[in-house]
């Protein structure tokens, strides 16, 4: 089974489960609680992705643009990877979720499965919002880097395909943020309502903010990369203080972006709230 093929199976065993959560919060009333109960799943999902992307080197090739020479297309094998990917998820129907978001929107073909109707929780300005190009950025640029070593084994398909999963999972973490804001919106309107009505950010940030759920957040990850990426053997206590990936490149990964980068979804998504 190809990879493309392999990363198509999962995605529609996820979006099954996906559904299944959206059709839930359609006749229960969607929750804060529900809400936290999806992005600490997400956790997890990130966290692993993390995991293995680092069981493999740098391998530079993947993000050349003169190392593949595809007649037709001008970019990286990365690039070519996500792009061609994302046409058959979308073909499969992915982005027909709210929840998903393209990094190459453009040009994308049409669904060729049946619409499935979710439920419309968020306002219709959720679908202008897309910060990947941002998420994309950061992923190469600062991320990626500081947890993978550097090195070349030669594994540039599987090393695209990761970066792809830890891109997804990333990104769907992030535009959560539009679910966070409307169920956050719902519970106090009478203090969001006239902040939104004078387009005040600041205002909007503090009462976006909470800092003991953050550091909560960012403690609970850094717990998880630990349990998730310990290196176990029988026979002993294992390596002790040896990880998969680092427990404070995760827990940076959520102070220094995701937190943030949330937020600022959550704030273009209210100010947008009323329109």
């Amino acid at each position: 089974m190809s990879v493309v093929m392999m990363l198509t199976t999962l995605f529609l065993l996820a979006s099954s489960a996906c559904k299944h959560e959206m059709a839930r919060a359609e006749h229960n009333n969607v929750t804060l609680e529900m809400v936290r109960d999806s992005l600490i799943r997400q956790e997890d999902t990130i966290v692993y992705s993390l995991i293995e992307r680092a069981r493999f080197p740098l391998n530079p090739p993947t993000y050349d643009p003169s190392y593949a020479s595809i007649p037709g297309f001008s970019g990286s094998l990365l690039e070519l990877f996500v792009k061609q990917t994302e046409a058959v998820q979308a073909k499969a129907g992915r982005y027909d979720n709210p929840e998903e978001h393209p990094f190459f929107p453009d040009n994308l073909p049409p669904s060729l499965v049946p619409h499935y109707k979710y439920p419309e929780v968020l306002h219709r300005a959720a679908m202008s919002i897309n910060i990947n190009n941002l998420i994309w950025d950061m992923y190469f640029n600062k991320l990626l880097p500081s947890f993978v070593s550097p090195g070349d084994d030669g594994n540039y398909a599987l090393t695209a395909a990761r970066d792809l999963e830890c891109l997804q999972a990333i990104s769907r973490r992030i535009h959560y943020g539009k679910l966070v804001a409307e169920v956050k919106f719902r519970d106090e309107r009478k203090d969001y309502e006239p902040a939104i009505r004078a387009q005040d950010r600041f205002t909007l940030t503090n009462l976006l903010t909470f800092t003991n759920v953050e550091e909560a957040v960012k403690n609970r990850v850094a717990k998880k990369a630990m349990t998730f990426g310990q290196e176990v053997k029988l026979g002993d206590d294992g390596d002790k203080g040896k990880y998969k990936v680092d427990p404070a490149i995760v827990s940076g990964l959520y102070a220094d972006w995701v937190i943030p980068l949330t937020k600022e979804v959550e704030i273009d998504y209210l100010l947008r709230r009323l329109d």
